[in-house]
């Protein structure tokens, strides 16, 4: 497959200290973007539960449409791992809440923004997500957790320069599991299938492509896109269908309500267990599905996880 690495060597130089007034107050006013949403004085904190994913403080994908050409684009895995925003301060998940990560790994952080993913492993989310979340820090398990960064938040710098700053800041910090993702350029639509393809039978779950003139900005966006063998999307639960059969007496569906307000039932993919206790009302799920109907409702949407309370 003719792909290249991003490199520094390719890139333009990064915008720094030196840049003209009107470069700086445009850093200003997208570090504000970024910085704002974390201030405790917002009470983000308490807040969290209440954001949909397109009012999320962080850059969300939205799904690649094969018709869509890749010139343009930088290309990388998409790591099944937990969101990590660092602020150069403060460690969160993408709700805003503090993430509790052990006194060396915070240590190590550089005192600049990072976007990315906390992974252990391809196929290890649940593991990873057992020892992130723990309410009494494992440290030896923490030991395994890789911070796999792909973007400097609120950088006043298009995607190509916010990658090769990443490159050179994380190398200086010296530290082997922090570290930036791997990017690539793709000629056309069949080199990112034969990517993905390879990325998927590696055990890897799809791509991420990031148009590389683009610049940070907060929620979804038209630069940044996640492209998968299956979609998949979050749904807040609004109700519970009672089952039928040998399922009377359990929850048959969940009655799931998309970002875009339409709803629909969801009961396949279900386990037992969550069919006796199925998510609460108000909590998101993620849910695979093949398309679309005409009206935009997922075809043969199928259960993922509970997306974890932040």
């Amino acid at each position: 497959m003719p792909t290249r690495e991003f490199d520094n060597a390719q890139s333009p130089q990064h915008v720094d200290s030196s840049d003209a007034d009107q470069g700086l107050s445009r850093r200003r006013a997208l570090g504000a973007l970024l910085i704002g949403p974390w201030l405790p004085s917002l009470a983000l904190a308490k807040e969290a539960d209440k954001l949909t994913p397109s009012q999320s403080p962080v850059q969300l994908a939205t799904p690649w449409l094969p018709t869509r050409s890749p010139q343009g684009f930088l290309v990388s895995e998409k790591f099944d791992g937990v969101r990590a925003v660092w602020d150069g301060q403060v460690l969160r998940f993408r709700s805003g809440r503090v993430l509790s990560a052990p006194p060396w790994f915070i240590a190590a952080l550089p005192q600049v923004a990072l976007d990315g993913e906390l992974w252990i492993g391809r196929g290890q989310f649940d593991l990873l997500s057992g020892v992130v979340r723990k309410e009494v820090l494992d440290d030896a398990a923490w030991r395994a957790v890789k911070y796999l960064v792909f973007d400097a938040p609120g950088r006043a710098a298009p995607f190509a320069e916010r990658v090769s700053f990443l490159q050179s800041t994380l190398k200086a910090a010296g530290v082997n599991w922090l570290m930036p993702v791997h990017q690539e350029t793709v000629k056309d639509n069949s080199d990112v299938q034969v990517r993905l393809q390879e990325t998927v039978r590696q055990g890897g779950e799809g791509l991420v492509l990031h148009r590389a003139d683009a610049l940070w900005r907060p929620g979804r966006t038209d630069a940044l896109y996640k492209l998968k063998p299956e979609p998949d999307e979050e749904g807040q639960v609004v109700g519970h269908q009672p089952g039928k059969g040998r399922l009377k007496g359990q929850t048959g569906a969940l009655l799931l309500q998309m970002p875009s307000g339409q709803r629909f039932a969801l009961g396949s993919g279900l386990s037992d267990a969550l069919r006796r206790e199925p998510p609460p009302i108000g909590a998101w799920v993620t849910y695979r599905y093949r398309d679309r109907t005409p009206s935009g409702l997922p075809r043969f949407a199928s259960f993922l996880r509970v997306r974890e309370a932040e």
